[in-house]
This record gives C-alpha cells, structure tokens and sequence, in this order.
C-alpha cells in the first residue's frame, strides 16, 4: 500500500481534507459515524486501500470519548465483550481479502454498507431480537462486523442493526456501538501496522489527520446550538445516501 502525495490532483486531495473535518462536524453534532461519514470523500482521493488506513487514527480519537466516558463501560463490556472479541479474527479476515479483491469490487462494497447505513438511520425500523436469538448471533454479527471492517473500513454493519434490535435505551445503545466502532479501528490499526500493511508515512498521515478531524467534532458541537441536530442529521444522511450510491455504480 503505497502512497503518493505528488500523484494525488489537489482538487481531490482538497475533497479528502474536507471530508476530514466535515466528519467530523457531523459526528460532533449529530453523533453519525466519523469513519463511515469520512470514507466517501477519501476513497475518490486516495483510493479505498489508503483510505481505510488513513481514517483510523481520527476514528479511534473521535470515538474514544463517547466510548469510554457514557458512565457503563464495565457493564456494556460485560454485556457483549463476546461481540467485540469476534471482531478480532474477522478484521483479519477482511484485510486478507482486500489485499486479493478487485479495488473497484471492495470501493462498491463501501458504497453499498453505505446505503445501507443511511437508510437504516433514516427510516429508524422497528427491529426486534429475542434475547436468545441475540445469544446466538452475537459471534456471528461480530465476525461479520470485522470482516466488513477489514473489507471497507467501515464498522457500522451488521453492528448497528444488530444494536438497534436490543431495545436498548439511547445512551447505552449509543456507547454500545462506539465501544465496537473504537475496538474495530484499534484492532485494525494494529492488524495492518503488525503485517507492515501500512508504510510509516501513511500511519503519519493518519496521525497528522487527527487534529483535521477534532477541529470538526468541536466546530460539530458548536452547530448544535444554531442547527437542530435532528434536522442536520437528516440532511447528512442524505448526502451519504448519495455518496454510497456514487461507489456503489463506479
């Protein structure tokens, strides 16, 4: 995975930072995934290889306050550690075959968990687990989480279908999948740093973007007193509607 700033045109490398900081803006007020709203405008830029691998770094920073500060992170832990774990050998999984898939197969992937992460958050289903049936798909939907995490980058499905159908309330739900989302990018950064499938100019950059995307989060929060929330939202996840659908026909 190589990377090379001179081949990248400007306008494009001018979307990749945009996308960066306005991730971030709609993370701070909205709570939306950073990674997964980052990725449409990087994947254009730099490629979806070296997209996944520059997000992480700004994705572990955005999600580690929400992840660890919501007051019951003994509990959810507790609660679906086997989730999480499963999460692991499925990265592994999805970095082995993005390494051998079809770039143009992997971007329209993206594309595709995108569409579907926008219209799950937008019509907001009624989705209803059993607490035995969840017993039984907790291994499954965390294999499957990280290998679509390995594959795209993206770590919002199955897990946010999987989360939505509990009946948990609004804040455990919340840091419910901002623990996995913070697990998944840590356990992918150190996947693919370990197998040297990121150079050390790349891991930098993914470094160097993190000041880009806590910018945003703080401009995000400011929003919020001047936009509602419920609005902006609706009007990002629309924009990601469009965005998924781009990768998804390139």
């Amino acid at each position: 995975m190589d990377l090379d700033f001179a081949a990248i045109d400007p306008t494009a490398l001018a979307l990749a930072v945009a996308g960066l900081i306005g991730a971030g803006i709609v993370k701070g007020a909205t709570g939306l995934g950073y990674a997964t709203c980052a990725l449409p405008f990087l994947v254009p830029a730099v490629g979806l290889q070296t997209a996944v691998a520059a997000i992480l770094a700004p994705a572990i920073a955005t999600n580690v306050g929400v992840a660890l500060g919501a007051g019951h992170l003994r509990e959810t832990w507790h609660r679906f550690r086997t989730f999480y774990l499963a999460t692991v050998p499925g990265i592994g999984v999805g970095i082995v075959v993005l390494s051998h898939l079809d770039q143009a197969l992997a971007t329209r992937s993206l594309g595709i968990i995108i569409l579907l992460y926008a219209a799950l958050t937008l019509g907001q289903p009624a989705l209803t687990l059993q607490p035995r049936t969840a017993r039984w798909l907790m291994v499954p939907s965390g294999i499957a989480t990280g290998m679509i995490t390995g594959l795209t980058g993206s770590q919002v499905m199955p897990l946010l279908p999987y989360m939505m159908a509990l009946g948990l309330a609004p804040d455990r739900l919340v840091q419910a999948i901002n623990l996995s989302v913070l697990i998944c990018s840590s356990a992918l950064a150190l996947l693919l740093l370990g197998t040297g499938t990121v150079p050390l100019i790349l891991a930098l950059a993914s470094l160097a973007a993190v000041p880009l995307a806590l910018a945003g989060v703080w401009l995000g929060t400011r929003l919020r007193r001047h936009i509602a929330p419920a609005t902006f939202r609706r009007l990002m996840l629309m924009v990601l509607l469009g965005m998924g659908l781009a990768l998804a026909l390139r």
